[in-house]
């Protein structure tokens, strides 16, 4: 009796880093702001250079000229004292009490240019300092529109379309710019408040029809005396409008999960990759395909049924595009550099790295063999990339040595 093939052991992960963190010292970023203020006082404190060289030179210079002792001293017996030059008491005659008064005199004229160094200076640094404040407080105050732009900006991210900037003043390059953001605000808050009226509206008129013809079938399948090709036909016609409801229900999620998320609750990533699985457990069982993996406590802040449908949708992709034996799927939950990470490999088809990014595309699929109708509608990707986004994540996809793919999403804790 042969010995049955040993198990496939998984090929080493590729190496992979999840997003850096922002840097911890974002008053170091180089804003406008820092910038206009080393500008303007940097141009100051040139100045200021150049202005106290030019003054030093000539108070050097006028010193200079009147520089020579204002007196000779001829005669004999002539006794000079100084407290502020005692080496004139020490001289012997005319010739050596003339050196000393020069050397006094050079020496006071040296002394009082340094003196008035050094209170320049510390009126150079004092008016610097000065300089420099007012630069940064003038570059806020131009500045300040753009940081009501920038907030607006942001608060509209958030899915607050009825934020305006409505920025007052004069009629300048600034306030241009924000009627126009406005402007820009408005179309953009009429054109999504009618896409969530139509998502709404199309939602419920697809749903009742699609609904109505379930129900129709179901019954004419419960009916005893349909003949075999009339069950046969209802078995197709269901599994076409079961197909037809998860194409209105992915394409509604779709354009749901493309918003952020306002309200957030904590959502455990390991008991959601959890559910998950369960879901899928019976579906990989029929196929052959192991789940496994160690899911890790991971707590984000999100909306669970979305969080759920992310790993769902991966979980599923993973066990449905795989190998006909021996195949494996494999999650993991771990915390990572501050981020929660989600990931899950499976074996299954080579998958070239130029086709990843098709895949995230709403109904593409990898060639032919994707196109099975018990396959999906093709939305799968798509919708865990937006749930994604709109947690403030992303998902990455690489392609796994020797065939299959390995999906990390990356959450914020």
């Amino acid at each position: 009796m042969a010995a049955s093939p040993a198990p496939m052991k998984a090929p080493p992960k590729p190496t992979w880093e999840p997003k850096a963190q922002e840097s911890p010292y974002p008053w170091l970023r180089p804003t406008i702001r820092i910038r206009l203020t080393l500008l303007y006082g940097g141009m100051f404190l040139i100045a200021g250079i150049l202005l106290l060289s030019i003054i030093y030179m000539l108070a050097a210079q006028a010193l200079h000229d009147a520089g020579g002792p204002a007196f000779q001293v001829s005669g004999t017996n002539v006794q000079i004292s100084s407290d502020t030059c005692p080496q004139l008491g020490s001289a012997q005659n005319n010739g050596q009490l003339n050196e000393a008064i020069k050397n006094c005199t050079a020496a006071q004229r040296q002394h009082a240019l340094d003196s008035l160094l050094n209170r320049a200076l510390l009126a150079l640094v004092g008016l610097s300092i000065i300089a420099f404040a007012f630069g940064y407080a003038m570059a806020g105050r131009v500045l300040s529109p753009l940081g009501r732009i920038t907030r607006t900006a942001r608060r509209v991210a958030g899915t607050d379309l009825s934020r305006r900037i409505e920025l007052d003043g004069p009629d300048d390059e600034l306030k241009e710019l924000a009627d126009t953001f406005d402007e820009m605000l408005d179309r953009l808050e009429r054109a999504f408040t009618a896409q969530q009226r139509f998502v709404g509206n199309a939602s419920h008129e697809l749903r009742t029809p699609l609904a109505i013809n379930r129900t129709l079938l179901e019954v004419h399948l419960s009916d005893p005396e349909a003949s075999p090709e009339l069950h046969q036909l209802g078995k197709t016609l269901l599994a076409t409008n079961e197909r037809s409801e998860q194409l209105v229900e992915g394409l509604l999620l779709l354009a749901r999960s493309d918003n952020q998320i306002v309200e957030r609750k904590p959502v455990d990533l390991g008991e959601v990759a959890d559910r998950a699985i369960d879901q899928t457990r019976g579906e990989a069982a029929a196929k052959g395909v192991e789940i496994r993996g160690d899911r890790a406590q991971a707590v984000v802040q999100g909306n669970g049924v979305l969080l759920e449908r992310i790993a769902l949708n991966l979980v599923q992709n993973g066990v449905r595009y795989n190998v006909p034996e021996d195949g494996w799927v494999e999650v993991t939950t771990e915390l990572q550099h501050g981020q929660a990470l989600l990931t899950v490999s499976n074996t299954g088809p080579v998958v070239p790295a130029y086709e990843i990014d098709n895949l995230f595309e709403p109904f593409r699929r990898l060639r032919t063999e994707r196109t099975g109708s018990d396959k999906g509608v093709g939305l799968g990707l798509s919708i865990a990339r937006s749930v994604a986004r709109a947690h403030g994540g992303r998902i990455i996809a690489e392609p796994r040595e020797g065939g299959g793919l390995v999906m990390r999403v990356t959450l914020p804790v």
